[in-house]
């Protein structure tokens, strides 16, 4: 059996990895350190909760500690996210790991008052952990310089295009310098992120855990067909019933998420929203209230899908059903972490029946019917040989074209909301560079 030692990591890693409690590396881990710590680009196909993170920050963290620069620190390793949850996360993980090194990080993104970063930069740092758009601020102001970075991560590269970022990074590449070294992490590996990491990874070495794979054994899955409107007192029945004290409920909208909230509240179920409409301060009170567990439920969009890593998540409800299949596999992932087991309900209407087919195919197999439930119906069922993603119709009515703009929707020209996307980006940060207002305006909705 592989460990940690014969990856190649030093004795001052070892120790930080043992005091996390690791104690033999994930598949992402053993197949991505020895190449990154022999000095090659890395391409990963892995989603969250693989152990990724620890993937590139202990390498990051052993080739930095080779050499120590003299005089005033400079960036040497820049890691590039998506969302504000998941590089704070990142931050959190790289001070873990460096607890017994010297060595300066900082987290920077937008919704928050720029100048404790600004500080923090101008008395030097070795790494950065950022988001796009704040980092572009900042470099435009003039308080960062990547002229020097020698390590350069983009995690999480399919939610940074389906966010609209593709401009963004294709700018903090062109200031990158030519001679470093690079690692793009992805869920999925699509055309565009090929594309993408075509244009900057050398030579790289592949590591493919693909989420088929990933869709955790651990996990008990259901679902269960219901009508809309029975949705939430089947919620509410389920979380008093298996007293449920850390779970996350999914749910389409960010609006949705706010409406379903009060309705918990209601039912006497303490429950918090977190979605990009949300501030920085009340999404990082809400983060906490459900890591600490005086907020046993947490009512999420997509954003959290891929940027909440809390241990002892024992149920996940998918109270809407995504209609990109790749975000239920990351959704579900949010429990059984850690080596403990969890539970993921879907609940499935009538509406939703084709993103159903498009989950199961995606996973290799049906999930597990619960009919015993008071609300079951059998309307929602997907048809015999129903297409993937597209909405069953009802008879009399015409088909709703949810799903016929994706492609325009993922390069942002659509504005009808109808994508998770679309509704989930976080918001927030600022935009002072002169362009256009659509573009000054997304990037303050997604940053």
């Amino acid at each position: 059996m592989t460990d940690f030692q014969s990856l190649g990591l030093s004795e001052t890693l070892l120790r930080a990895v043992k005091s996390e409690g690791y104690t033999t590396p994930t598949p992402v881990q053993e197949q991505s350190i020895p190449p990154l710590l022999e000095g090659r680009d890395v391409l990963g196909v892995a989603q969250t909760g693989t152990g990724k993170t620890a993937a590139f920050a202990l390498p990051v963290l052993q080739i930095m500690s080779r050499k120590q620069p003299q005089g005033k620190r400079f960036i040497r390793a820049l890691i590039l996210s998506p969302t504000r949850e998941l590089a704070a996360q990142i931050d959190e993980r790289f001070a873990a790991y460096s607890d017994h090194m010297d060595v300066r990080h900082r987290v920077i993104f937008g919704g928050v008052n720029q100048n404790p970063q600004v500080r923090a930069l101008q008395k030097g740092l070795d790494i950065l952990v950022a988001t796009p758009g704040r980092l572009l601020d900042l470099i435009g102001q003039g308080h960062i310089d990547l002229g020097r970075v020698e390590f350069f991560v983009l995690d999480e590269a399919d939610r940074m295009l389906d966010m609209g970022f593709i401009r963004d990074i294709e700018k903090v590449i062109k200031l990158l310098p030519k001679k470093r070294q690079n690692l793009l992490f992805s869920a999925t590996m699509p055309k565009s992120i090929a594309k993408l990491a075509g244009s900057f990874l050398n030579n790289a070495v592949m590591v493919d855990v693909s989420p088929k794979e990933l869709t955790v054994d651990r996990i008990q899955q259901k679902i269960m067909f219901l009508r809309k409107a029975d949705k939430r007192r089947l919620l509410v029945q389920l979380i008093k019933d298996e007293r449920v004290q850390r779970g996350i409920v999914f749910t389409r909208t960010k609006h949705g998420a706010n409406r379903l909230v009060k309705q918990l509240d209601q039912s006497n179920i303490s429950a918090a929203a977190i979605h990009g409409n949300k501030s920085q301060g009340a999404r990082t009170k809400a983060l906490a209230g459900f890591k600490d567990g005086t907020i046993p439920i947490l009512v999420a969009t997509d954003i959290a899908s891929r940027g909440i890593d809390v241990d002892g998540i024992t149920h996940v409800f998918n109270y809407d059903l995504p209609n990109e299949p790749e975000s239920y596999v990351h959704r579900i992932g949010r429990t059984a972490r850690a080596g403990r087991s969890g539970i993921a309900y879907a609940f499935c209407d009538d509406s939703e029946s084709g993103y159903l087919v498009g989950i199961q195919q995606l996973i290799g197999k049906e999930i597990p019917v619960e009919s015993s439930h008071p609300f079951h119906f059998i309307g929602a069922i997907p048809k015999p040989g129903q297409k993937a993603g597209k909405i069953k119709e009802k008879s009399g009515t015409k088909k709703r074209p949810r799903d016929n703009n994706r492609n325009q929707q993922s390069r942002g020209n659509s504005q009808s909301g109808s994508r998770p996307q679309q509704n989930n980006r976080s918001g927030g940060g600022r935009n002072n560079n002169s362009r256009s207002q659509r573009q000054g305006d997304s990037r303050q909705r997604r940053d």
